[in-house]
């Protein structure tokens, strides 16, 4: 187990081990957890707003395709719009 000191602006520096076991880059992101007197650091992704959107709609069947051929998701891209003609 690594000691690690606290700095002031209450820095710390992880040991080269511990940030290469888990893979860490500079510029990562890192969660703190709080349990009583433990503090646990996890490493995270942040996503963009829009992908997390997107991901919803896939996970939800909100999406067409996959397309066999770029004609076929062009068409795909031209029956709601044809819907929405016929409406008005």
């Amino acid at each position: 187990m690594a000691l690690i000191k606290v700095k002031t602006k209450y820095q710390v520096t992880l040991p080269t081990s511990v940030r290469k076991s888990v893979g860490l880059n500079v510029g990562d992101l890192l969660e703190a957890e709080v349990e009583g007197n433990k503090i646990t650091l996890s490493p995270k992704t942040a996503i963009d707003r829009e992908l997390a959107l997107s991901l919803a709609d896939v996970r939800a069947g909100r999406v067409q395709g996959p397309f066999k051929s770029v004609e076929t998701m062009l068409k795909s891209l031209a029956r709601p719009a044809k819907k929405k003609a016929r409406k008005k």
